[in-house]
């Protein structure tokens, strides 16, 4: 099925020209979107979701727009900073040919809010925004949303995920009542459910499963090393795997300052990416990796989700992910529109059971391998069916001293 048949304009069709033809999700929500429909649509990450709301959004503010004052026809709010600038730019480029001008206005924190006031003053079109900034705006009376027409909820489990239910709530209470309603997310939590019976009207409902030869594109590693030998490991893989470009995975901010110093001091460019760095830092870090000036980009899950790099060949887990949700999203950086790609995940004694626990939950089994010279000393405890965790923690010096007192007592401590 080609776009032309999903009965978008001209102007939108020479947009798109360059692809052969949408995606599923595209396919399934542009002809809902143009009617005014409310769509709760879920797909996973890189399957074309953005695309599948902007360019009928696009159609529908071309039809309904008012000359004079702009006011806002179309409000997308975001998770990060990030996915608010790739949305901003898939606008910007699907609207090139449109025969009016279209003002799009990103806002998001971490910046100085004085430039998106400015940039608001005399009205927007579309705001691409995250719900705290977007509220900042509301209370400094530099926009209002009395009159938007359409609401999409982009990456909807991740606005969730991240703590903004209150902040929606604030925004909803906002808009006015009659608008179209689009809910995107990868994932339909109950959490997502709930935001989705609240605010959609008789939606179309749309999952896009992941097809079967989606998988085997990704090779997925799982090597076992003690944890203090992780970044010696990483540097040996990417000089001896020839990784060209890697996106490795920490947990922590600390870590990701860390382990980049690390593999600058061995002669590898590797940059920091997470949430206290302001954002021409972060930009700036994107911009390099995806031009390749850097060959590793250390970063927190903030780069998990929402982040579109092309032709990234490999993906390091080289600090499991907290949820098994997340490694999908983590994984899915690579082999992404048929290319090839590796996904390696660090295995060490105290993750053992949450690595074993993210196999379960997606149905995977994924070998242990090892790696001569790295061969871990410290190994996994043996699984206990009484623990109901899923960190795969191991008993404390202090849990086995007490044990081993109560052994020589003869008592049970309770």
């Amino acid at each position: 099925m080609p776009f032309s048949s999903l009965g978008l304009s001209a102007p939108l069709l020479s947009a798109v020209s360059q692809y052969v033809a949408p995606t599923p999700v595209q396919s399934a929500a542009i002809p809902v979107v143009l009617k005014g429909g409310d769509v709760l649509a879920t797909a996973q990450t890189g399957s074309g979701k953005t695309m599948a709301f902007v360019l009928p959004l696009l159609q529908r503010w071309l039809s309904t727009r008012l000359e004079k004052p702009r006011r806002v026809h179309t409000l997308i709010l975001v998770p990060t900073r990030e996915l608010a600038a790739q949305v901003t730019e898939t606008v910007l480029r699907c609207s090139v040919h449109l025969p009016e001008r279209i003002k799009v206005v990103s806002a998001f924190g971490g910046v100085s809010i004085n430039p998106q006031m400015m940039a608001l003053r005399g009205g927007a079109d579309f705001v691409i925004a995250t719900p705290g900034r977007l509220l900042d705006l509301v209370d400094h009376n530099a926009l209002h949303l009395s009159y938007v027409s359409a609401l999409v909820l982009d990456e909807a489990d991740r606005l969730l995920d991240l703590g903004f239910a209150d902040e929606l709530k604030r925004v909803l209470a906002l808009l006015p009542k009659r608008r179209q309603n689009l809910l995107f997310s990868a994932t339909f939590p109950e959490a997502v459910q709930a935001l989705a019976k609240e605010l959609l009207h008789e939606p179309t409902v749309i999952e896009i499963e992941s097809a079967p030869t989606e998988m085997p594109v990704i090779e997925q590693r799982a090597i076992e090393v003690d944890t203090d030998q992780r970044t010696p490991l990483l540097r040996h893989l990417i000089k001896t795997e020839g990784w060209k470009r890697v996106l490795v995975f920490v947990a922590k901010q600390y870590s990701a300052e860390h382990v980049a110093d690390k593999l600058r001091r061995s002669g590898i460019g590797a940059v920091a990416f997470h949430g206290d760095l302001s954002q021409g830092a972060r930009s700036q870090a994107l911009a390099d990796f995806k031009e390749s000036q850097i060959q590793v980009l250390v970063a927190t899950d903030l780069a998990g989700r929402g982040l579109d790099i092309v032709q990234l060949p490999v993906v390091v887990n080289y600090d499991l992910p907290r949820s098994a949700v997340d490694y999908t999203h983590r994984i899915g950086r690579t082999g992404r529109a048929g290319e090839a790609g590796v996904a390696v995940s660090f295995i060490t004694a105290e993750s053992h059971a949450h690595f074993c626990l993210i196999e379960k939950r997606h149905h995977l089994s994924i070998a242990r391998e090892q790696i001569p010279g790295f061969e871990p000393l410290d190994l996994a405890p043996p699984p206990s069916p009484s623990t109901g965790g899923i960190k795969g923690r191991r008993k404390s010096k202090k849990d086995k001293l007490r044990e081993a007192a109560a052994r020589q007592s003869g008592s049970v401590t309770r």
